[in-house]
């Protein structure tokens, strides 16, 4: 009775918040960007919930399971890459007032680019990040609650986005912030039971090979080499962190660049979190139940057999924001770039109401998708989920590129920016195709075998130096855009100097994440 009476009331909460700003929102600016007053601790709850979907309570737990700590790299490398998009990316995001991430990119470069990011971008998220949530929320939605798949992911995905088609980022974010502290309690409660129940961290590393808490592996690792788990993740995250339109749309909507990046920095704190209330407890089941922890299923095993009666309640509910945090944002940003990059390029003169409205029918739009996706997703295995996976280490290295050479050196050039994205999205996707063939069909490939059998986060580092330099070789100074035009798109070292001056605050909360990071990473490694 009492789980019952915490999920009506968490659904019943969420409602009322998602509604209530949908009374609120009358311009593109409001509806996208929740009017950009939206301050620094909601901002990093909300880019923290939107990370944290149903996929990390199945995936990091059962990589712990299977191999350790290591997968952890990716969460400690997040705080990392958090500090970039505050410091480097955020202040010119905010001086140009863009709404996406492609639009950053025409403004930089040109409108090729800004093209081709939207509908890579557009693409990924139906069928990977949505895919994905769905998948991974329907394991556990079977494992724990033996709820039928079909029926409760078709309820999640109506409910989710009727309050985002009603009340836009301002509600996406506010119920993020929510949420995003009911699955940090779920978390927390589970890891405390379960290592109550295996003797404390010591009976943990006695039940446990010892390299299950190293964070560094040798670089002949098939899965977590160090070069791939350090200077491979750092990429992989610039491109997660600091250029997608899921994550940065959220510090958008800051009153100004000092709350947008004390947001990114309380993220960076909530980040080292994971570690701990996701990958531990994979090590848990692991040492609790060793014959009957398969990887997938490591978490789902853990709410069944620890959790008490009266308590279950808020661990699903903590499951439930998980998947809609995520599932709500990625609708919200797709409608974002449907609109903003589509709909009104081609209509300059689109009024407010008609963009707002553009905008809700574009999220419904994604909603039916996801829902005749739906019989599909449950076909997966965890394979193809770990294939879903790695393709964003396909796309990550050529746009990590053309950020960070386009704001940080004036003479890169909308010929070389345009041409790095496509050759290294082909080669990238290329890549992914070769792994699908091989390990997902068990085709032989010949010679190109091993290929695939390398690193995909190796290749990633590959693959970015490759189109850094590619970015270099092919800007020409003829083609170079006038200095006005690039002012407040590309790093001038005195006016960025002058900004951060006196930002005592920013800069301690920046330092004490920091040595917490680097003291955690050697800790472990």
């Amino acid at each position: 009775m009492l789980d019952n009476l915490i999920l009506v009331a968490y659904f019943l909460g969420i409602f009322a918040i998602g509604f209530h700003f949908a009374r609120k929102e009358r311009t593109s600016r409001e509806y996208f960007l929740a009017g950009r007053h939206v301050g620094w601790f909601a901002i990093g709850a909300a880019v923290f919930a939107t990370n944290i979907g149903s996929e990390h309570f199945i995936g990091l737990a059962g990589s712990g399971a299977t191999s350790g700590l290591a997968v952890g790299a990716y969460e400690w490398s997040a705080s990392l890459c958090l500090f970039v998009l505050g410091w480097l990316f955020l202040p010119h995001y905010l001086k140009t007032r863009v709404f996406t991430m492609p639009e950053f990119l025409e403004r930089r470069f040109s409108p090729g680019c800004r093209a081709y990011l939207t509908w890579v971008s557009i693409f990924a998220y139906i069928f990977t990040k949505i895919s994905v949530s769905l998948f991974a929320g329907g394991i556990l939605i079977r494992e724990v609650f033996g709820w039928d798949y079909m029926t409760s992911a078709i309820l999640l995905v109506v409910a989710t986005g009727a309050y985002t088609i009603a009340g836009g980022l301002a509600a996406v974010i506010y119920t993020d912030l929510v949420q995003s502290f009911i699955l940090i309690a779920g978390g927390l409660l589970l890891m405390t039971l379960g290592l109550n129940e295996v003797g404390g961290f010591a009976g943990l590393r006695a039940a446990l090979p010892a390299d299950f808490f190293h964070m560094i592996k040798p670089a002949s690792d098939a899965v977590y080499p160090w070069p791939g788990t350090t200077l491979g993740t750092i990429i992989l995250g610039i491109w997660y962190w600091c250029t997608d339109q899921v994550i940065v749309q959220k510090t958008l909507s800051a009153k100004d660049i000092h709350d947008a990046r004390k947001g990114t920095i309380f993220c960076a704190a909530l980040k080292i979190l994971p570690v701990f209330i996701l990958v531990l407890p994979g090590l848990i089941a692991k040492a609790l139940w060793p014959e009957d922890v398969t990887g997938d299923n490591a978490y789902p095993l853990l709410v069944l057999r620890l959790l008490p009666a009266g308590v279950q309640g808020l661990m699903i509910a903590a499951l439930l924001a998980a998947l809609m945090s995520s599932l709500s944002s990625v609708f919200n940003s797709c409608s974002t770039l449907l609109t903003m990059d589509v709909y009104k390029k081609r209509h300059p003169d689109a009024a407010e109401k008609t963009l707002v409205r553009v905008g809700r029918m574009t999220t419904a739009v994604i909603v039916v998708v996801s829902i005749l996706w739906i019989p599909f997703i449950q076909f997966m295995n965890s394979e193809i989920y770990q294939y879903l996976q790695s393709i964003q280490a396909s796309l990550a290295a050529p746009i990590t590129a053309a950020f960070l050479v386009g704001i940080l050196w004036k003479g890169a050039t909308a010929r070389a920016a345009l041409t790095t994205l496509i050759f290294g999205g082909v080669i990238g996707g290329t890549r992914f195709l070769l792994d699908v063939l091989h390990n997902g069909l068990g085709w032989n490939l010949g010679g190109l075998n091993a290929v695939v059998e390398f690193s995909f986060l190796n290749f990633s580092v590959i693959l970015f130096f490759v189109s850094v330099g590619m970015m270099v070789w092919l800007s020409r100074p003829s083609e170079r855009g006038a200095a006005e035009s690039l002012a407040d798109t590309t790093l001038d070292w005195e006016s960025h100097a002058a900004e951060i001056a006196g930002r005592t605050t920013e800069k301690v909360m920046t330092g004490i994440v920091g040595v917490a990071i680097v003291g955690l990473w050697a800790y472990f490694a």
